[in-house]
């Protein structure tokens, strides 16, 4: 009788990022009227169990994400491996699917074709990245195994979370066209912008 039992999904939103070259919170961008974090959310609510919103210290005001259940980072000035390390650490016994809160072409039905390919045996399923075929770490299922060495790296100071995709036990997944395409500067979210409002 096999009493192994697969870990639970959990949603993790991260929105801790400084976004320095954007110059404003990326978190409050807004396209068709939503901003970029609430609709993110919604995403992330519809197909996992419980979410949460990845935060720093110092946003846990905010009106736009105080009313949201969230994870306070642990760690400071590390990136994303922040907020996944905290999440891991905070509920070690679940697998943690991490979406970044700026990837407006992001649907449903992208985090179901992740979620559908899941191989709860290693320690991540992941898309590569249509740019350069390495893994997407921030639109990612990471099981509660890929703790140890995402720890490990950062205690020996290389906070990539796409390296220790690299280094895990991770199933890869062909890029699902644009939808996990960011934007990281104004310019970058004025065309992002026009081509939602013409297709929405």
């Amino acid at each position: 009788m096999n009493t192994h039992v697969t870990p639970a999904i959990y949603g993790l939103l991260l929105s801790g990022g400084a976004s320095r070259r954007m110059q404003r919170d990326k978190a409050q961008l807004a396209y068709a009227g939503q901003p970029q974090l609430l609709r993110a959310w919604h995403l992330l609510e519809a197909v996992t169990e419980r979410a949460f919103l990845s935060v720093r210290a110092e946003q846990r005001d905010d009106p736009l994400r105080a009313g949201l259940p969230q994870l306070v980072d642990r760690y400071e000035a590390i990136g994303p491996a922040a907020g996944i390390l905290t999440a891991q650490e905070a509920y070690p016994d679940v697998a943690w699917l991490v979406i970044a809160c700026d990837l407006p072409l992001l649907d449903q039905a992208t985090l179901q074709t992740l979620l559908d390919a899941r191989d709860a045996s290693g320690d991540a399923t992941a898309f590569n990245s249509r740019f350069d075929g390495l893994p997407e770490p921030l639109c990612a299922l990471w099981e509660p195994s890929s703790h140890g060495l995402l720890k490990q790296r950062v205690g020996g100071g290389s906070y990539c979370p796409r390296k220790a995709l690299i280094l895990s036990r991770t199933k890869l997944l062909p890029a699902p066209g644009d939808a996990l395409d960011n934007i990281n500067t104004p310019e970058e979210f004025e065309q992002m912008h026009q081509q939602i409002e013409t297709t929405s």
